[in-house]
């Protein structure tokens, strides 16, 4: 019996949200419990604020979210993310995808791709994203290794496949000398070698739009769906969409554009018609 290698859902996007080109709001959590900005004021006005924050990107037209612990700054590494970080993200997944009833994503960070699977389980969610899920780079938390051997072992032992993976290629936030002897190609097709479902292009930090060149090298090295997850705003939009699967999108959406302010409806309402949907 064979196993070939490359095996994924070449319509993946069009099958988790209904469409091609899809537009995916990151909810921007505020600092959980354990994390040292957390102000003690209590987990309910935590879920109220991701719960909003989602309201206004799916009510403004957006196609999905994406749960992120962006709050938690600064972000531990993987075996260092306490339960608690776990918990507490799985009700606020879980409260919104009951209440809004779209597709939605997790991502723990920094790289902690098995509580994101455990956290994706337990709220149903559709799909994680992984920063470095093949090799290695030095990130703000220092030396990071790709997360694909355990967390596809762990997605196996949860009876999880239906949870896809988003994986970076050569994130932002982060050097890359470590594998800087092999282009940028052939590390995205360790992405596809090692079961990723969809590959994320990025800039070089939150909020910096990628090259329209790079995104291109990188669809067509992994010939895998291709999001845009940094830089996108209401000029570049569809630029970017000319040649990229879809976008993940924040800080343009944000009050005064800001990451961590809460979403702005009309900001997301602006940029969904600015597509021409």
């Amino acid at each position: 019996m064979s196993y070939p290698i490359g095996r994924q859902d070449k319509d993946t996007l069009k099958t988790l949200f209904g469409r091609d080109k899809p537009v995916i709001g990151v909810v921007h959590l505020m600092p959980l419990p354990g994390a040292p900005r957390y102000d003690d004021g209590g987990v309910e006005e935590i879920y109220d604020r991701g719960l909003s924050d989602a309201r206004a990107y799916l009510s403004g037209g957006c196609d999905a979210v994406i749960v992120e612990n962006h709050g938690d700054v600064p972000f531990a590494k993987p075996n260092d993310i306490g339960h608690e970080t776990s918990a507490h993200m799985a009700v606020v997944a879980d409260r919104i995808r009951r209440e809004l009833g779209r597709p939605i994503g997790i991502n723990v960070l920094a790289n902690a791709a098995i509580p994101a699977l455990a956290i994706a389980s337990a709220s149903s969610a559709s799909f994680i994203r992984v920063n470095q899920w093949a090799n290695a780079y030095i990130a703000n938390e220092g030396f990071v290794e790709g997360e694909s051997a355990r967390a596809m072992r762990y997605r196996a032992h949860l009876r999880a496949r239906g949870i896809r993976i988003f994986a970076d290629a050569d994130v932002k936030h982060g050097a890359h000398a470590i594998v800087a002897d092999r282009p940028v190609e052939e590390q995205v097709k360790d992405l596809v070698f090692f079961d990723a479902d969809v590959v994320i292009a990025t800039g070089q930090r939150t909020g910096h739009a990628a090259d329209l060149d790079y995104i291109r090298m990188i669809k067509e090295a992994g010939s895998l769906p291709t999001l845009v997850g940094s830089g996108v705003t209401h000029e570049n939009a569809n630029d970017i969409l000319s040649v990229a699967d879809g976008v993940i999108i924040a800080s343009a959406l944000k009050y005064d554009g800001v990451w961590w302010n809460a979403v702005e409806l009309d900001r997301v309402k602006r940029f969904i018609a600015g597509l021409g949907r």
